[in-house]
């Protein structure tokens, strides 16, 4: 089917040409496509919300293993990301609002806290504040390795309250406050309310 032509979109820093799939989620109900590469687990587009602009978007920075494939190709694709997901197993999984994302912390292990680790691709300690990385140092964890450390923190957070894990607390703070600010793209669109509920959380 012909698309309309779309408007551009930039691509992530240093995230072009991924052999990726597309996927989507939805936001206060309207829905969002991005491309994920499942092989590294990094997400590779900002959030695009027009099917035609993700298409033109794919047909231009991704790649299939085969190479690049035409418009035509990657709207089906985008097509399929409205039905299924190979990251969730259901819709209610990849489902968001606004309201949600403000009432308070994520759960451990969540899709959210998953797209905040492919999009945000830590690959040390060293790229967050230097409060966040003396409580993880203090907690013992590895520097390679915030996503475990913000899920286990979240853990004992949520379990014994932000005043009886004063380092955890501080680790899971610093990571989700900082978040719009540090990630590519439009990805804060996800984020900010989280973020907001992390400040207000006591």
């Amino acid at each position: 089917m012909e698309q309309e032509r779309a408007e551009h979109v930039d691509p992530l820093p240093d995230r072009v040409g991924h052999v990726a799939g597309v996927e989507s989620l939805t936001l206060d109900g309207h829905r969002y496509y991005f491309g994920f590469d499942h092989r590294s687990d990094l997400v590779v587009s900002p959030l695009v919300d027009d099917p035609g602009t993700m298409a033109a978007f794919a047909a231009e920075h991704m790649r299939q293993t085969d190479g690049r494939r035409d418009e035509a190709f990657w709207a089906e694709l985008v097509a399929h990301a409205v039905e299924t997901s190979a990251l969730v197993p259901e819709d209610t999984d990849r489902e968001f609002t606004t309201a949600g994302l403000r009432a308070g912390l994520p759960d451990p292990g969540s899709h959210l806290l998953c797209l905040l680790g492919a999009t945000g691709e830590w690959d040390d300690a060293s790229t967050l504040s230097p409060e966040v990385q003396r409580a993880c140092a203090r907690l013992g964890f590895d520097e390679d390795d915030v996503a475990e450390a913000l899920d286990a923190c979240l853990r004992a957070v949520l379990e014994d309250g932000a005043g009886g894990r004063p380092d955890e607390w501080a680790v899971v703070r610093g990571v989700l406050t900082s978040a719009p600010r540090d990630l590519p793209g439009n990805w804060a669109l996800l984020f900010s309310p989280l973020a907001e509920a992390v400040a207000g959380h006591a």
